[in-house]
């Protein structure tokens, strides 16, 4: 406990008295956060994103001409229902559709009222139950007389999960750079307490410490660097991010049918990952400044 309690207090002590150098570092490492924390919310909205077509990629949605009857829609349900891998086929009207355009809107859905036209068309949908029977089938459609477009995903999707690779790889080379200079600027700043504290380390080692007396000062010291700088990433990240959906989560829903990654689940996904961050740019640092020191 003595030695807890030593490593402790004079960590902090360390702390204070290099109080400007320390206030430059967490600056530093919290703007590099940042940036990581930029990539890492473009990441996982794009993940979300792509999650939320896969969800509607199991149906195919024949948009029908004007002047196309009901029975001929009939036609090409039954016709669809005898296709291999169709779960099911339906008709629905532009009133339905509307109304599930208004339910998408929420609570700007009344803005819909003002049209006086219905400019949705009535259409064929189609449940696909073999996602690998997905390709023949939209082909298949392509054939039927009276479609105006056919709506498929899995282009969509395509695109999405090559967007949300790029993403991820970008992010970990971007992430191994932030680190490596984290890393740097610590380093730094604990080799301005170990310079201080040269004569009094030598002196510490000639009498018998160890060198994780020896290091555990200024291993917290670096942790504290870090962690503070995670904190203060962590909750600009959180209130910037929080206005950022009041201010366009609606509108992204309405447009794209799609929402934002809620702030609560962004925090907890990724706060963990900024404190293990933080504490290891803070061990790595002090290890570093001090290899020349402990001679390891």
């Amino acid at each position: 406990m003595r030695v807890l309690f030593y490593t402790l207090k004079q960590s902090f002590i360390q702390f204070g008295r290099n109080l400007n150098m320390s206030i430059i570092s967490i600056f530093a490492i919290t703007c590099m956060m940042l940036i990581l924390s930029l990539f890492f919310i473009m990441a996982l909205n794009i993940n979300v994103a792509a999650e939320t077509v896969k969800g509607e990629y199991d149906s195919i949605e024949l948009f029908l001409l004007d002047d196309t009857t009901k029975k001929e829609a009939k036609a090409m349900i039954d016709d669809m229902k005898q296709q291999d891998g169709v779960s099911d086929a339906y008709y629905k009207s532009k009133k339905q559709a509307l109304a599930e355009f208004k339910e998408r809107w929420g609570d700007n859905g009344y803005l819909l009222d003002s049209l006086k036209d219905n400019p949705l068309p009535n259409s064929v949908v189609i449940m696909i139950g073999d996602l690998e029977k997905a390709d023949a089938l939209a082909k298949h459609a392509e054939s039927y007389e009276g479609v105006e477009d056919i709506k498929y995903y899995k282009s969509t999707v395509d695109k999405l999960l090559k967007a949300t690779h790029f993403m991820q790889i970008a992010a970990m080379i971007i992430m191994v750079f932030l680190i490596i200079v984290s890393i740097i600027v610590v380093s730094n700043t604990i080799k301005l307490t170990v310079f201080n504290r040269a004569d009094e380390i030598s002196i510490m080692k000639y009498v018998g410490a160890t060198n994780w007396f020896i290091r555990g000062p200024f291993l917290v010291e670096g942790i504290i660097i870090g962690v503070l700088s995670a904190a203060i990433a962590l909750l600009i990240t959180g209130v910037v991010y929080q206005k950022i959906v009041e201010l366009i989560g609606d509108q992204v829903y309405s447009m794209l049918s799609m929402p934002m990654v809620e702030t609560e689940y962004l925090l907890s996904t990724y706060g963990w990952i900024f404190g293990a961050l933080g504490v290891a740019i803070g061990c790595l640092g002090s290890l570093v400044s001090l290899r020349r020191f402990l001679d390891v």
